[in-house]
């Protein structure tokens, strides 16, 4: 386990010991004030992957976003990452070329009265995919990172964008 993956684990460790879980042994941040997540950035040549938001999801509805989840369970932060790409978008770990993780930071929305514990993520494929979205998203698109301005996204993607952007080819 990497130093960043024990972070990780202390960190929903904290929560596990607070809040309740769902039947499948999940943790359940649904009334919970703070919620650590992952932003994953997809890279594929010299472009990211963007997602639009489903009215179905609780939170930002129809903005733009990235591959994200909860860490809602003890488990290594890579598994967690393949978990994510393959449930939202059928993206298999054959594909995924290499994977870097940024630095944590912490933000509060107001407008939702919640704090998110997030870690940016950056994984690079080897071949472009054939995209499938689940009802999570509505469509998608690849954009160059420059581009993230032109879109109402979610808050702070740009500084989630930022925190992996040594890593951007």
């Amino acid at each position: 386990m990497t130093n960043e993956d024990e972070k990780v684990q202390a960190t929903i460790e904290t929560f596990a010991k607070t809040l309740t879980t769902f039947p499948d042994g999940r943790i359940n941040y649904s009334d919970a004030n703070t919620a650590p997540v992952i932003t994953v950035f997809i890279q594929y040549n010299d472009e990211i992957l963007l997602l639009k938001r489903s009215n179905k999801v609780s939170t930002y509805q129809e903005k733009w976003n990235t591959v994200a989840g909860y860490l809602d369970e003890i488990k290594p932060l890579r598994k967690k990452i393949l978990e994510e790409l393959s449930e939202e978008l059928d993206i298999s770990e054959d594909n995924i070329l290499s994977h870097h993780i940024g630095e944590s930071y912490t933000f509060t929305d107001s407008t939702i009265r919640k704090t998110w514990i997030i870690y940016p993520v950056l994984v690079k494929l080897r071949c472009k995919p054939s995209i499938r979205l689940d009802w999570e998203h509505t469509e998608y698109r690849w954009i160059k990172s420059r581009e993230l301005r032109n879109f109402n996204h979610v808050p702070n993607l740009d500084q989630s964008l930022g925190k992996i952007m040594k890593w951007i080819d």
